[in-house]
């Protein structure tokens, strides 16, 4: 089997086929997949994350769905139906748009409450249940769900509750003059998209994560994940601060950013790099925060400033 540094290098190459830079962006999208964790990618139109979404899975021998998400899409368009065979009178199970191994959640902002909860059950729980049956997603499994930031009308915001479920929250960005211009030449006259092959398998991706899993994560790193999640329960900005859901994933990530950098133990700059992806979108500002243009990267800086670093061996 191949490490996590050897494949991620293969895809972040691969992906950067299409994608100009955002080589940050593409690394912690792969420290989310080999963690089994989902992804709220949250930014304005136009800036790459249908794309970015499609080259990561055109990259990956795994089945792929898109789910644009409206008003009036249902929860039984997403988990799929039952339905009486006429023929032999009984019922059978068609499976909807989320019985796949990556899904791409367009919009989730644009569907009903009762829709995102049914999504964001699944994730949550690795499988369907329709009619008190229950069917398991095919792994590996793994959305990505995206939603414009900046526009209202006609969307229903995530709840606090249901944005804890996702791994990390990620923004784009828009691109420098320089690699608009490359992005400019290098469509000019195909789309590369349309050459771009899959290097990975699922079985690939499985036994990535199994590995994530045997890093090694010294005593004194666990204590300071947990001194930094409980800070944040403890500032005045913050009505409420990092679960401790938020706490393991943030060492989950830690130690598949630790295996991205061909590491088989955590060190503190892990945990540091990894916090505000991971932990940020957790953070709920209180009011006053807001009107003071305080945010919740600005917190987590002041938490991890605040919060002293374990020194060790390695």
């Amino acid at each position: 089997m191949q490490d996590f540094a050897t494949i991620a290098s293969a895809l972040r190459e691969n992906i950067q086929k299409v994608i100009i830079g955002k080589t940050e962006v593409v690394d912690l999208m792969l420290i989310a997949m080999a963690c089994k964790g989902h992804i709220l990618i949250e930014d304005v139109p136009g800036v790459g994350k249908t794309t970015i979404v499609s080259c990561l899975a055109k990259s990956l021998q795994c089945d792929f769905r898109r789910i644009q998400f409206t008003p009036d899409i249902l929860p039984s368009d997403i988990t799929g139906f039952s339905m009486a065979n006429m023929r032999t009178g009984e019922f059978e199970f068609h499976s909807g748009a989320i019985m796949s191994q990556i899904v791409l959640a367009d919009e989730i902002n644009r569907a009903s409450p009762k829709t995102q909860s049914a999504l964001l059950e699944v994730m949550e729980e690795n499988q369907v249940t329709v009619d008190g049956v229950t069917y398991a997603v095919p792994q590996p499994f793994l959305v990505l769900a995206t939603q414009n930031p900046v526009e209202y009308l006609g969307t229903y915001p995530l709840p606090e509750a249901q944005l804890d479920r996702f791994f990390m929250r990620l923004s784009i960005g828009y691109p420098s003059v320089g690699e608009e211009v490359d992005i400019l030449s290098r469509f000019e006259t195909e789309d590369p998209m349309e050459s771009l092959s899959a290097i990975a398998t699922g079985e690939d991706i499985l036994a990535l994560q199994q590995q994530v899993r045997t890093t090694y994560v010294a005593d004194e790193i666990k204590d300071y994940i947990a001194r930094i999640t409980a800070a944040t329960r403890e500032q005045e900005f913050l009505q409420l601060g990092a679960s401790p859901r938020g706490a393991l994933y943030l060492m989950r990530a830690a130690q598949a950013r630790a295996r991205m950098d061909g590491r088989d133990y955590v060190q503190v700059d892990d945990v540091q790099k990894m916090a505000y992806p991971v932990l940020c979108h957790r953070l709920i500002l209180r009011p006053e925060a807001k009107l003071r243009d305080v945010t919740a990267e600005r917190v987590m800086q002041i938490v991890l400033g605040g919060v002293s670093v374990p020194s060790l061996a390695k």
